[in-house]
């Protein structure tokens, strides 16, 4: 049982960081995306930007106590399968340098993207919106 968890682990961090790579390259993103001083998306250019995403995404700036912010909560089948987008996150977050706000509850991670360097949305929490999306369909966000 031990070496079939550490090859099912081994598969998951292989497929994680293709993913990843795959994510950045069709984005456009290169290897000093992570080093680029992100500029807040304002008007128009953050209101396209902010269509693009799936559903459940929720832009702070029209909240009740507005945040310059998105946010979203994911919901999974299991704490697996949870953990598991969280971990596909987090790899991508550490080559983005780009790291999630975020809050683990069994099967519900509720997420906050927002770019401190800018005080704001840039394009960086709009890849990483992307990002999730996929991550969750693939990891069985219902």
């Amino acid at each position: 049982a031990g070496d079939r968890d550490a090859r099912r682990k081994a598969m998951l961090v292989r497929a994680t960081t293709r993913s990843a790579r795959t994510l950045l390259s069709a984005s456009g993103a290169s290897r000093s995306f992570a080093r680029q001083r992100p500029e807040a998306l304002v008007g128009e250019a953050r209101e396209k930007a902010l269509a693009t995403l799936g559903k459940g995404w929720v832009d702070g700036a029209s909240a009740e106590e507005p945040r310059n912010e998105i946010s979203r909560t994911f919901s999974f089948v299991s704490f697996r399968d949870a953990w598991s987008f969280m971990s596909r996150t987090a790899s991508l977050a550490e080559k983005m340098n780009h790291h999630p706000e975020w809050k683990n509850v069994y099967s519900v991670v509720e997420v906050t993207l927002t770019t401190h360097e800018c005080k704001g949305v840039s394009e960086k929490d709009v890849q990483m919106a992307h990002a999730m999306d996929d991550f969750a369909r693939r990891g069985g966000d219902i």
